[in-house]
Formats: structure tokens, C-alpha cells, sequence
């Protein structure tokens, strides 16, 4: 599977799950805590393959327009790693505030998804080969493997 592809499925399986938690009312606590444990592992795992494979190919190998991208995507990445999901992780789930906070997240990943998707993607699919695509998404389903082992 190329790189793209894979991005794309997991993009596909974190919108489905942040569907189901924002559908989610106050009193769904086993389901609200079933799915953001199972969202924080997707997204841990899709940023560490997209900033140690695909980001670095781009920066190595793009022209300055995809540099400028990676580097905002990273960005994006920090804020939801490092402010948005933190947060959402210590409100309770059984809370009002969980489902504000729920659909930060949600509107945070769809925007960043839809770059990426949109300009970041057809950008990779013109700078790389479909033999350089296919490389890299081994790259990215080798690492997900091994950090899930790890986990």
C-alpha cells in the first residue's frame, strides 16, 4: 500500500471514531472512554509515521511550498498532542465540557485532515514516484507495527 493510501484509511478511521464520540450524550461514559483511549492510540501512531516518513521525504525532497506545509502540519500536530487532547483526557466524560472539548478536537482534525488531503497529498503525489510511495508506505506500516508491539 502506498503511503497516501495509508494515511488516507487511518484519516477515515479517526473521523469515524470522533463521529461516534461527539454523537455520544453525557451518560455513554464506557463508550466515551472506549473511544478516546482508542483515538489518542490512532492519533499518537498517524503523527509518529507522518513526522518521522512522510514529513522528512518532503522537507528532503519537496520545494519550498511543501517545506512551509510540513512545518505547519507539525504545528497542528503539537497543538492537538500537546493542548487540545491533554485537556480532553482530563475532563470527565461524563461532563458537558467533555462534549465541548470533544468537538474542538473533532473540528481541529477534520481541518487538519482536509489540508492534508487536499494540498499536502496531490503535493507528494507529484514530488514522489508511485515506487517512492509504495517505499515509504512499508516505512510507515513497519513503524505502526513495531510502536503498536511496543505499546
Amino acid at each position: 500500500m502506498n503511503a497516501i493510501e495509508l494515511l488516507k484509511q487511518d484519516h477515515e478511521r479517526v473521523k469515524d471514531m470522533l463521529n461516534k464520540l461527539t454523537e455520544t450524550g453525557e451518560r455513554a461514559v464506557k463508550t466515551r472512554t472506549e473511544l478516546l483511549e482508542k483515538i489518542e492510540q490512532e492519533i499518537s501512531l498517524h503523527t509518529r509515521i507522518e513526522e518521522e516518513v512522510l514529513y522528512p521525504a518532503l522537507r528532503q525532497e519537496g520545494d519550498k511550498e511543501e517545506v512551509k506545509m510540513t512545518h505547519e502540519a507539525k504545528e497542528e500536530h503539537r497543538a492537538v498532542d500537546d493542548l487540545v487532547l491533554p485537556d480532553l483526557l482530563k475532563t470527565d466524560v461524563g461532563s458537558l465540557e467533555f462534549s465541548g472539548r470533544a468537538k474542538v478536537l473533532k473540528e481541529l482534525l477534520e481541518h487538519h485532515i482536509e489540508e492534508e488531503e487536499s494540498e499536502m497529498f496531490p503535493m507528494c503525489e507529484k514530488t514522489f514516484d508511485a515506487k517512492r510511495l509504495e517505499e515509504m508506505g512499508q516505512q510507515m506500516a513497519d513503524l505502526k507495527k513495531s510502536l503498536k508491539k511496543a505499546s
